[in-house]
């Protein structure tokens, strides 16, 4: 097969690069692993909501209905995909999974698990940051005898009822399932490893994330105090509750260490209320539980890893030499010199605002940035 332009992953990435070419009359094809688009969606935990606001969060060209809440659940978002492909006619070439991708010549070959060869001009990767679990392999995690799962397969709390559970890892989605679990009566104790940074999702009603935007335009730094201070009064002290709670600005942790802050929808509270245990890092596992790092040993009946993910592009992509920054994640996002031609499009960790804010923009730098090619020729 050839192409003049080719979409590898049909997540929210590829969905709004799909979307932009349809809606301008460029004709593409689009390559997904799985049998369904944004299959991740599918099947994330039960309750997982969008943190950020509806009207900032839509793909290109396509609003969520009114009747949509200001923060979407997952179900409701799902439903919105399934909306957008049939709106903008997106017909992905499902279980199809990409084992290389090189350059040749003046264009690019993708051989796939399908067994056809596809040469395409344009590449764009979509295969998201979420792509392979990370899971650490910590001294004795082999002989723990309790039930172990990464964050990517819990659904609910209902396994877990009478049992006492461990996250280890305290990002959006740890924060999220051991609130979860708490709420729902279960004994939950979080493993974090350094400092987090805590963002109110809320003050008095009114979404922190317009907020935000509204403080960035004021002069001399004042936006940023301002925020400080919210986030002081909000969060508050939680060190006395074992928890550090980093005092860089959001938007620096995030740029310089690519630690997403956790937007806090209730975590810091339960933590305040002793409902949500908070402990180090993990030193060690043993056949019960876990060691942590203060020398603390704790026994659980279930475990579960909230320990991230990676995006391993390097897996199907011939040479990743120049290309990966200190998180592995593309320094790029068009294309340079030798990758003239590759795309990389939802990789972009550095902004505070959500990730599908930053799609709905880099969609269109990439849209444009072909369409300055085109007009070259």
């Amino acid at each position: 097969m050839k192409t003049s332009h080719l979409i590898i992953g049909a997540g929210p990435a590829g969905l709004a690069m799909a979307g932009r070419f349809s809606s301008t009359g460029i004709d593409y094809e689009i390559l997904e692993q799985s049998d369904k688009v944004a299959v991740a969606w599918h099947n994330h935990y039960d309750r997982l909501h969008l943190h950020t606001v509806k009207q900032l969060s839509a793909l290109p060209h396509m609003d969520f209905p009114d009747d949509y809440p200001v923060y979407v659940p997952r179900a409701k978002l799902v439903e919105y995909f399934q909306n957008y492909i049939q709106t903008f006619s997106i017909r992905p070439h499902f279980n199809t999974e990409v084992k290389s991708l090189k350059k040749k010549t003046d264009n690019w070959l993708v051989k796939t698990n399908t067994g056809k060869d596809i040469i395409a001009k344009n590449v764009i990767i979509a295969t998201g940051v979420n792509r392979n679990m990370n899971i650490p392999n910590w001294p004795g995690k082999d002989q723990y005898k309790g039930s172990i799962i990464h964050s990517r397969n819990y659904k609910n709390p209902l396994p877990y009822k009478n049992q006492k559970v461990l996250v280890i890892g305290m990002g959006n989605t740890g924060a999220e399932v051991a609130l979860d679990l708490t709420e729902h009566d279960v004994e939950t104790h979080l493993a974090v490893r350094g400092e987090v940074g805590l963002i109110p999702r809320d003050v008095n009603g009114q979404p922190v994330q317009l907020t935000a935007r509204k403080l960035d335009k004021l002069p001399f730094g004042l936006g940023d105090w301002l925020g400080t201070q919210i986030r002081k009064v909000i969060i508050g002290d939680m060190s006395k509750y074992g928890l550090r709670v980093s005092k860089m600005h959001p938007a620096a942790q995030l740029k310089e260490t690519g630690k997403t802050p956790v937007i806090d929808i209730g975590t810091a509270k339960a933590i305040k209320q002793g409902k949500i245990k908070v402990h180090p890092g993990i030193k060690e596992f043993k056949s019960d539980g876990v060691i942590f790092t203060n020398g603390v040993s704790e026994s659980y009946d279930a475990i579960i890893l909230a320990t991230g993910y990676r995006a391993d592009v390097q897996d199907y992509l011939e040479s990743t030499d120049g290309l990966l920054d200190h998180n592995n994640l593309p320094i790029e996002k068009i294309g340079q010199g030798n990758r003239k031609g590759l795309y990389f499009l939802g990789y972009d960790n550095y902004k505070l605002g959500g990730i599908f804010g930053t799609i709905r923009d880099d969609s269109l730098l990439i849209l444009n940035d072909i369409a300055t090619q085109n007009q070259g020729n």
